[in-house]
């Protein structure tokens, strides 16, 4: 908070009191603490006494005061200067000063203006305490709005980005732009990590340089201290050992992980602009704070969904392991139902959530019998039964794992069919979940394309022309026609595959049967 100060009392207002309380023709002068003049009132007698004022601070007057009452100096014929020093709490702020005729003015009349001037006095003092103290809670309440706007902005800025590393160097770079900041950068070097931003004001030419400055003896520096660093002054002692020959601003802040320093966040400046402040500090470390959590999110997040994509993998490892046939099915299925859900628009939410029901579609055939789910004939009446056991098994393994609700619907569904003769509930038309109209079309096209004990794979094109067969009755017309128009533009995934293309000699179909088992 600033030191109190005059400049902005409502001078007008107190010398119309004076004058109310001690003759209209009574002239008031406001100087600061030195004695120069800051106002005065619009008459000539107030205009007269400015010059004599000034003429006598010229000559060396000093503003002698006692304590008590009013002090006087005699202006020769013009009168006698009164005058009476403003304070706040203990500090001299600045002066009232006005003047009496040469002629005895009375005894009366000097105690009603000592007793006018005291009370002025004491009321410009408290005015300009008030005003200094609204203008540092204003500044303070600016630097907790810069400071909320920063908490805030990284909260948005993670729903809109998520917590990838991408994610984060979008965020420092916001930051940088937000603050001014030459450079921003969050420095690990226990794993060589160093994410930076920049808004340069002017070029820095060794920017690799300074970065590698960073990660040596600054941070070393701060790991040490514990506590923020900052470099304003270029005969700063400490640029001796930690920031050695860089004429750069730097506020450097440590990011805490448990009871060790193992990061820091450092903002960095050119030379040419202001002094990193107390606020500046408090706002680098808010920000540290706030990155390090989001830093500790993301890898959890990360680790989250590796062992997600892990758990996964293993599902589907343990199903395909019974039918080696059918190994490489839930990945080529998955592969084109995402195909299918980014042609038909989904967003990135419900793209997760087919990620995850394509994947594991045909997890419940974990349950089924290896002599009903390998056996290379026909399949009897109760066999088929177990067979359409599966999706609702499916169902029952996922439905514990909250974060799969989602993405259940389409795994346990992906067998009814558009006219309702599907299994397991009948479901009919749009009351089919859309994720599982995406896989149904994805799983027929690649049951009928892969190799079976039973029998090779069928051609692209016989595929093709099964699915449009059962268009408008097992399969949504809809999602047939979007996937038709993919397959026409002659996709990667079809040699990615090994899908068989009539017109290509038998033997070559063979060999691509024979890769794909």
């Amino acid at each position: 908070m600033g030191a109190p100060d005059l400049n902005e009392v409502d001078f007008d207002r107190i010398h119309r009191w004076l004058q109310r309380a001690c003759g209209a023709g009574t002239p008031l002068l406001l100087c600061d603490a030195q004695g120069g003049l800051l106002q005065q009132g619009s008459s000539a007698a107030d205009a007269r006494l400015a010059e004599q004022l000034a003429a006598q601070v010229e000559a060396g007057f000093a503003w002698p005061f006692e304590g008590g009452g009013l002090a006087a100096r005699a202006l020769g014929e013009a009168g006698t200067l009164l005058y009476r020093p403003v304070e706040s709490a203990t500090q001299r702020i600045g002066w009232l000063a006005t003047a009496v005729d040469s002629g005895d003015p009375g005894t009366t009349a000097v105690d009603a203006l000592a007793e006018a001037m005291e009370d002025l006095a004491v009321s410009l003092g408290e005015q300009a305490r008030l005003r200094s103290e609204l203008d540092g809670m204003t500044e303070e309440l600016a630097e907790r709005y810069e400071e909320l706007h920063m908490v805030y902005g990284v909260d948005d800025h993670v729903r809109h980005h998520g917590h990838d590393k991408r994610a984060f160097e979008l965020l420092l770079r916001d930051c940088a732009r937000q603050l001014e900041i030459d450079v921003v950068a969050y420095v690990k070097p226990d794993s060589g990590e160093c994410l930076w931003a920049t808004q340069l004001s002017r070029p820095i030419h060794n920017l690799d340089l300074v970065l590698v400055e960073m990660r040596g003896d600054l941070f070393r520096f701060v790991q040490a201290t514990r506590e923020s660093l900052v470099l304003n002054a270029p005969d700063d002692a400490r640029r001796a050992y930690v920031f050695t020959d860089m004429p750069y601003r730097v506020l450097a802040c440590p990011v805490n992980n448990g009871q060790r320093v193992d990061s820091m966040l450092v903002l960095l400046n050119h030379a040419h602009k202001p002094d990193f402040t107390n606020g500046d500090r408090r706002l680098a470390e808010i920000l540290a704070s706030q990155l390090s959590n989001l830093l500790h999110t993301s890898t959890l997040v990360a680790r989250l969904s590796s062992f997600t994509e892990q758990m996964a993998a293993a599902l589907v490892e343990a199903v395909e392991a019974k039918d080696p046939y059918t190994r490489g099915h839930s990945e080529r299925v998955h592969h084109l139902s995402m195909e299918i859900g980014r042609a038909v628009g989904l967003d990135e939410r419900e793209l997760e959530h087919l990620f995850w029901g394509s994947l594991l579609h045909d997890v419940g055939k974990i349950g089924i019998p290896d002599a009903v789910l390998c056996k290379p004939g026909r399949l009897t009446r109760d066999e088929y039964a177990f067979i359409m056991v599966h999706p609702e098994r499916s169902y029952e393994i996922l439905r514990h794992i909250e974060y799969l609700k989602d993405a259940v619907p389409g795994a346990r569904h992906h067998q009814e069919k558009w006219d309702g003769t599907g299994y397991p509930h009948g479901l009919k038309g749009e009351r089919i979940p859309l994720h599982a109209r995406i896989i149904a079309v994805a799983d027929t096209y690649d049951s009928i394309t892969s190799s079976r004990a039973y029998r090779a794979g069928r051609s692209h094109e016989e595929a093709m022309r099964e699915i449009e067969r059962v268009s408008g009755s097992q399969l949504d017309p809809a999602i047939v026609a979007v996937f038709r128009t993919l397959c026409a533009a002659e996709p990667q995934w079809l040699q990615r595959f090994r899908i068989r293309r009539e017109g290509v000699a038998d033997s070559l179909g063979q060999v691509s049967g024979s890769l794909q088992g």
